[in-house]
């Protein structure tokens, strides 16, 4: 499995600003089969979230530029059923009463045993059935292309990327289809449902933009056919 997300396996957030702490933690949730996630502030953790959808966060309640708690109301604005482990300052009761009446599902003050850290997020996640929901969850994989289908989340090369319905209904046709050249007729037929395009060059204008996301910066993956149609290959011409 290439770098991203990995199929079937538990993906937990990591977020803290003390890159020693993050390392520890991360460590710990690899020990235990899981896939860990880092950010080092608040912005950085929404955008990845929405790009790996974490089946579980470990939050630090200060962070460098948002509010830990302000990050846990859009974490829950997003997901409501996301399980959210806080870490507070051992003196900050106050700040641990915010996180919980914000939707905390637990807390463990600083400085804390890595054992408990780890005992309090297993619990959160057995409870969520968490680990049962990433067996389920069908993953694409092709190259360093990995597309959930569920959550409807994609990444290249472990970068988030963040697609429009169709851009991701058209990717999605794409990869059930790998290194099959498949004619406009056919795009139009299983993504829009018709054989008539009344603008002419609709399916070019949603590959132009899909190119623009999925291959700019890096190999291409998405070809042109001439006068066949289009075709998604493994950048390094693998499966």
């Amino acid at each position: 499995m290439p770098a991203g997300i990995s199929q079937g396996t538990v993906r937990v957030l990591i977020v803290d600003d003390e890159p020693e702490l993050t390392e520890l933690l991360a460590w710990a949730v690899a020990e235990a089969g899981w896939q860990p996630f880092l950010a080092g502030d608040g912005r950085t953790a929404l955008t990845l979230a929405r790009g790996c959808a974490p089946h579980a966060v470990v939050l630090d309640g200060m962070l460098p530029d948002l509010d830990g708690v302000h990050v846990l109301r859009r974490l829950r604005y997003e997901n409501a059923r996301l399980p959210v482990l806080m870490l507070t300052a051992r003196d900050a009761l106050e700040h641990r009463l915010d996180g919980l009446a914000a939707g905390a599902d637990d807390y463990v003050t600083k400085p804390f045993s890595l054992d408990e850290v780890m005992l309090r997020l297993r619990a959160l996640l057995r409870r969520s059935g968490a680990e049962q929901d990433a067996a389920d969850e069908p993953v694409r994989v092709l190259g360093g292309l990995v597309l959930a289908e569920r959550t409807r989340q994609v990444q290249r090369d472990g970068t988030p990327i963040a697609l429009t319905a169709k851009e991701f209904d058209l990717l999605h046709y794409l990869m059930r289809h790998p290194r099959q050249v498949l004619s406009k007729a056919q795009i139009l037929g299983e993504v829009w449902n018709s054989s008539f395009d009344s603008e002419g060059n609709l399916v070019e204008v949603y590959i132009y933009g899909l190119r623009a996301k999925i291959d700019r910066g890096r190999a291409p993956m998405i070809h042109t056919v001439r006068g066949a149609g289009y075709v998604l290959r493994a950048a390094d011409g693998g499966a």
